[in-house]
């Protein structure tokens, strides 16, 4: 019974850390995919050394992105961009959106 008691615990710690690490981080990286999937030009975007511009070319077959930062044109990989600020979609369906209403 004894042996059996240590291969049960550590069968229990790796179903703790499963949950409480792996599965969150797994969920995370998908959004991550997803968003870049989703990424297109005039998103505003602030990559992982937190500096802030403008998508103004994708490139998928070397995943790389440009970016225009205040008229400086730079090329990261794509996973350097760590998050969407601003999506162009959102503020082209916000101003259909306004329209909309104001003819009604």
């Amino acid at each position: 019974m004894g042996n059996y008691s240590g291969f049960i615990i550590l069968i229990v710690l790796f179903a703790i850390m499963y949950f409480l690490v792996i599965r969150p981080q797994k969920k995370q990286q998908q959004k991550h995919a997803e968003t870049l999937r989703q990424l297109q030009k005039g998103d505003h975007v602030t990559t992982i050394g937190r500096l802030h511009g403008i998508v103004d070319d994708i490139n998928e077959e070397e995943k790389t992105v440009t970016l225009d930062c205040d008229g400086i044109y730079l090329v990261f990989d794509l996973n350097a961009i760590a998050k969407v600020t601003d999506r162009v979609a959102d503020t082209k369906s916000d101003d259909k959106a306004e329209e909309a209403k104001e003819e009604k």
